[in-house]
This record gives structure tokens, C-alpha cells and sequence, in this order.
């Protein structure tokens, strides 16, 4: 039972976590580039890894990693009032690059599938 909760939690938190980043004001954080790939939380919900990736590339996640630790208490503070959890745990930004790396595999394939047909 407690994984079923676990797994709710760490939902609820990406959910907002995305709407806070999509309202953020901050002109180095891109809310529409931005996206929250995975969320790794804790058993005691204590600690919570969130990881970023930007379609901008790795050097963007980085940057917006960076802005959003420096932002992470009024990250904290806004998930209090939108979560009824007891405690809202800690948040490690982790600057992350797969969809810089799956938009690199789908050229991969598109380039591939050109070539077959102007083989035929």
C-alpha cells in the first residue's frame, strides 16, 4: 500500500511542479522548453529528485537546473499550498538530456527511411 502512495505523491508533485515552472516569470526559465522527465522520491518523502531536460539541449537544462535550485524555497513554498501532504520534501534539480537524445534518434530514423526510398 504504501508504493500505491508513494506513486501518487510523486505524480501529484510533477503535475504541479509543471505548473508552477509553466507560471514562473523568470526569463531563463522557458516554460514551454522545459519539461520534467522523471521524479524519484524518496520512501519518507523526504528528498525528491526531479529531473529536467529542455528541447533546447543540454547546455539550456543546465542553465535552467541552476535557476531553478536558487528558486527551489518558493518552488517548495507553492507546492505547501497546492498539496495536502504533511510534509513537502526537499528538491534536487538534475539537469537530464533525453529528448535532446530521442530528437537526435527520431533524424536517425527519418534519414533512414529517406534513404530507403531513394533506393527504390
Amino acid at each position: 500500500m504504501a508504493g500505491f502512495k508513494l506513486g501518487r505523491t510523486s505524480e501529484d508533485i510533477r503535475r504541479e511542479l509543471m505548473d508552477i515552472l509553466r507560471n514562473m516569470k523568470d526569463p531563463r526559465i522557458s516554460g514551454g522548453m522545459l519539461s520534467i522527465v522523471r521524479i524519484e522520491l524518496t520512501n519518507d518523502i523526504s528528498h525528491c529528485k526531479v529531473y529536467v531536460s529542455s528541447l533546447e539541449g543540454m547546455e539550456k537544462a543546465k542553465e535552467a537546473v541552476k535557476v531553478l535550485g536558487k528558486a527551489s524555497g518558493f518552488i517548495r513554498h507553492e507546492l505547501t499550498t497546492r498539496l495536502e501532504i504533511r510534509k513537502v520534501p526537499e528538491l534536487h534539480f538534475i539537469p537530464d538530456d533525453s529528448i535532446e537524445y530521442s530528437a537526435e534518434i527520431q533524424k536517425i530514423l527519418l534519414d533512414i527511411e529517406k534513404k530507403d526510398k531513394t533506393e527504390e
